[in-house]
C-alpha cells in the first residue's frame, strides 16, 4: 500500500524540552500518524498533532494520507503506523473481525491514545437544488460518502437506509467530493466528520449551500439503529446557518500500536493533552480533546503508557481488565 507522508516535521536532535530525563533508548527515531483524505478534518487534526509531538520530543514525524478510520485501524495493529486516529464504531468492528480491509481478522493491537472529538453527521446539499431536508432528496440521487471505508462509508450509506433514501453511492476524498458537488456532479455529500469540515467551509465561501440538518423523529431512529448519540451543530460552526442544527455523532480517539514503549507514548500523550489551547490552534475540533472526556471510549483497550497518563492527570479510574498487557 502506498501512502503519500504529509508534513514531516524535521528533526530537533538538541535538547527538546520533553521528556528528557526518561531512558529514550528504546523510541523509535521517527513515526507516522494515519489520518484520512486531504480536505477532511482528520488530516488537519492528524497531520497537525503528529508535528506537535514530533517537534517537542524531538523526532521526525507527521501524518499520512489514509483512507480514515477503518484503514488506520488496520495500519496501527500492523505497525506500519506508530499512531493512527479511529471512530468508536469502526474499532468495535475491527476489535470483531469485520473490518473489511481485513475480514477475519481481529486487530487488537490497536490500543486508546487519547479523546479526540465527537464526528457528527451532517448532510449538505447546494443551495440551488432544491434539497433542504432529507426528505427532498430525490429517489437515484448521487450521493458522495467519504473515502471507501471510511467512517462516514461505513455508516452514512445505512443511516440513508433507515431514513428510506435511494441514492447512488459515489466514494472520494472530501475535497474532491466537495468540487464535484459544486460541478454539479453530485446531488448531495453526508460527511461525517469534525466541525468545521474544511471542504464545507471552503464550499460555502465559493456559492451557496444548504447545511441539512435531521428531524426530531430522523435523530431518534439513528440514535435507535446505530452508536451514535444526540448532537448539536452550533449556528456559529458555519456561516450558511443561521440556527443550531440537529445532528448525530460518534466519539473519536487517537490510537497507538499496543508494542510501542510505554514512557513513549505517555510522552505522546502529555504533549497533546496538557495545552488544550495549542491543540484548539491545530484545529477547532480540538476543543473536546480534554483528559475528562477519556471515559468515551468503551471499545479499546488502553495503551499502558496513556492510562498511566490519564490515571494520573484526570484522575481516570481504569479497570486493570481494560489495559493492554494486564
Amino acid at each position: 500500500m502506498k501512502f503519500t507522508a504529509i508534513l514531516a516535521a524535521s528533526t530537533i536532535l538538541a535538547g527538546a524540552a520533553i521528556a528528557q530525563d526518561v531512558d529514550r533508548s528504546d523510541w523509535p527515531s521517527s513515526f507516522t500518524v494515519g489520518t484520512a483524505s486531504q480536505g477532511g478534518t482528520y488530516f488537519a487534526y492528524g497531520s497537525g498533532w503528529a508535528n506537535l509531538v514530533a517537534k517537542e520530543l524531538g523526532l521526525t514525524g507527521g501524518g499520512e494520507v489514509t483512507g480514515g478510520p477503518m484503514q488506520n485501524m488496520a495500519l496501527v495493529h500492523t505497525g506500519e503506523a506508530a499512531f493512527g486516529m479511529t471512530t468508536m464504531g469502526p474499532a468495535a468492528e475491527s476489535l470483531g473481525g469485520t473490518n473489511p480491509i481485513a475480514p477475519g481478522l481481529e486487530m487488537s493491537q490497536a490500543c486508546a491514545m487519547f479523546p479526540m472529538y465527537q464526528t457528527p453527521f451532517s448532510v449538505t446539499a447546494l443551495a440551488s437544488s432544491g434539497i433542504a431536508s432529507v426528505s427532498d432528496i430525490p429517489a437515484g440521487a448521487k450521493i458522495g460518502f467519504g473515502p471507501a471505508g471510511s467512517t462516514s462509508d461505513t455508516y452514512f450509506p445505512r443511516m440513508m437506509d433507515t431514513l428510506g433514501v435511494n441514492y447512488e453511492r459515489r466514494n472520494g476524498g472530501w475535497t474532491d467530493l466537495g468540487g464535484q458537488l459544486q460541478d454539479g456532479l453530485l446531488d448531495v455529500i453526508a460527511f461525517a466528520a469534525g466541525i468545521p469540515v474544511p471542504a464545507v467551509s471552503q464550499l460555502e465561501v465559493q456559492t451557496d449551500v444548504n447545511i441539512i440538518e435531521f428531524t426530531e423523529e430522523e435523530q431518534a431512529k439513528l440514535i435507535e439503529a446505530f452508536p451514535v448519540s444526540d448532537f448539536t451543530i452550533k449556528a456559529s460552526t458555519y456561516s450558511t446557518l443561521t440556527n443550531d442544527a440537529r445532528s448525530v455523532s460518534m466519539w473519536n480517539f487517537a490510537i497507538a500500536n499496543c508494542d510501542l514503549p510505554t514512557s513513549f507514548v505517555n510522552a505522546a500523550v502529555d504533549i497533546v493533552m496538557s495545552d488544550n489551547a495549542r491543540m484548539t490552534g491545530i484545529h477547532k475540533a480540538a476543543a473536546s480533546t480534554l483528559p475528562e472526556n477519556w471515559d468515551k471510549n468503551k471499545v479499546l483497550k488502553w495503551h499502558p503508557g496513556a492510562a498511566a497518563w490519564f490515571k494520573e492527570n484526570a484522575g481516570a479510574d481504569i479497570p486493570d481488565d481494560m489495559i493492554y498487557g494486564n
